[in-house]
């Protein structure tokens, strides 16, 4: 299979025309939103003549009303003493009753016309106010996507160099794991192992020196024989923490953590490692526990293997909705802007981190120490 080389020209005309377009259509929909602004203004100037005229309207209307109420009544009376009235005193009362009748009608006509017209402007004024409204939404929304593809889909190399990266570190991985069970075998070969031969020789030993050297000579073996013991038993305590702590399972981190960092102060004797917990002692779901643990415990081996530090402090704060953990030491500290492509501590612990949705930040100074961060939301 053979495969092709990524043309990274052909990439920016794309994301170039896509921006072009993209822009574009932004400003079509910014003058179609003005246009419906401006005829929203002037259908409101017109929605506030109409509703003036509907209520000159109905002040004409109802002033007709009562008029021709009285003309109805004065025609009834003529009409009733016909013969008292003259012949145009009745047709005078006929003709501006049957006037007024007709200007109401009109007057009502008109009110009916100028009201379906409020009306419909109203219902033009609300359509022009959803669409400004959907208007200025997509502009938003376009001016969000511009920015994403000015500014994140550029950074197109960045993204493949953090892809290429992790691709190492996978491998690194790999190989990390077949060192790290050389290194678990040796470990073993040359520390348990070694010494339990050596427990088994000596207490053949014991028994002679009881037999040749009396009680006091063979007491001194025996101590000599716990001694070894007690050294064996730390040995296969500290493998058992590096592959996994049982603690951890059975009472949790904090409790887990005050031993494991008591454990590393006693076997390293010119090293004082302090531990506080200003959070609740509370169990938490097993990925944060050993994650977390995993964590310090880089952290806490890099102070000692590559930072030489004298002095570590690890604060762990477990509050209702998220745990913070910093950890400062007293050692050479390094560059954080240089890369070292042969360590891969730090980037695994920021893979850890971002598994849990968290933050990391490390911040470190030649000759300053580092302290190291982690933030992590707690779910609920």
């Amino acid at each position: 299979m053979i495969k092709k080389k990524f043309d990274i020209k052909t990439l920016d005309f794309i994301l170039e025309k896509m921006i072009e377009t993209v822009g574009t259509s932004k400003d079509e929909i910014f003058r179609i939103g003005e246009q419906c602004r401006k005829d929203y203004e002037s259908l409101a100037d017109e929605l506030k003549d109409v509703k003036r005229m509907v209520i000159e309207v109905i002040e004409d209307g109802d002033k007709l009303e009562t008029q021709s109420r009285f003309a109805r009544k004065r025609l009834s009376e003529v009409s009733m003493h016909f013969k008292d009235y003259t012949e145009a005193e009745v047709r005078d009362a006929y003709e501006k009753a049957h006037q007024l009748q007709m200007e109401l009608t009109v007057k009502r006509q008109t009110e009916k016309q100028l009201r379906d017209r409020r009306d419909d402007i109203e219902r033009r004024l609300h359509g022009l106010t959803e669409t400004i409204d959907r208007a200025e939404h997509l502009v938003s929304q376009i001016s969000v996507v511009m920015n994403y593809l000015m500014s994140d889909l550029k950074q197109v190399g960045e993204v493949l160099e953090d892809a290429k990266q992790k691709q190492e570190f996978g491998l690194r991985i790999i190989e990390a794991q077949e060192e790290e069970r050389k290194r678990l075998s040796r470990e073993i070969h040359d520390g348990p192992a070694q010494m339990m031969a050596n427990v088994m020789m000596r207490s053949d030993l014991i028994e002679r020196v009881f037999r040749e050297h009396g009680e006091q000579a063979g007491m001194s073996e025996i101590k000599n024989l716990k001694k070894m013991v007690r050294n064996a038993l730390y040995e296969v305590r500290r493998i058992i923490y590096d592959l996994r702590p049982m603690a951890l399972d059975d009472l949790g981190l904090v409790p887990t953590l005050k031993k494991y960092l008591q454990t590393i102060e006693e076997y390293h004797s010119d090293m004082k490692i302090e531990f506080v917990n200003m959070g609740t002692d509370k169990r938490l779901p097993a990925k944060f526990e050993v994650a977390l643990f995993r964590l310090i415990q880089e952290s806490v081996q890099n102070a000692i293997k590559h930072a030489a530090a004298h002095e570590i402090k690890v604060k762990l704060e477990i509050s209702r909705n998220s745990i913070s953990v910093v950890v400062r030491d007293d050692g050479k500290g390094f560059d954080i802007n240089v890369d070292k492509p042969e360590s891969f501590g730090i980037l695994g612990m920021k893979e850890r981190v971002e598994l849990l949705q968290g933050q990391l930040s490390i911040d470190s100074n030649i000759g300053r120490g580092t302290i190291v961060i982690i933030q992590v939301p707690l779910e609920s």
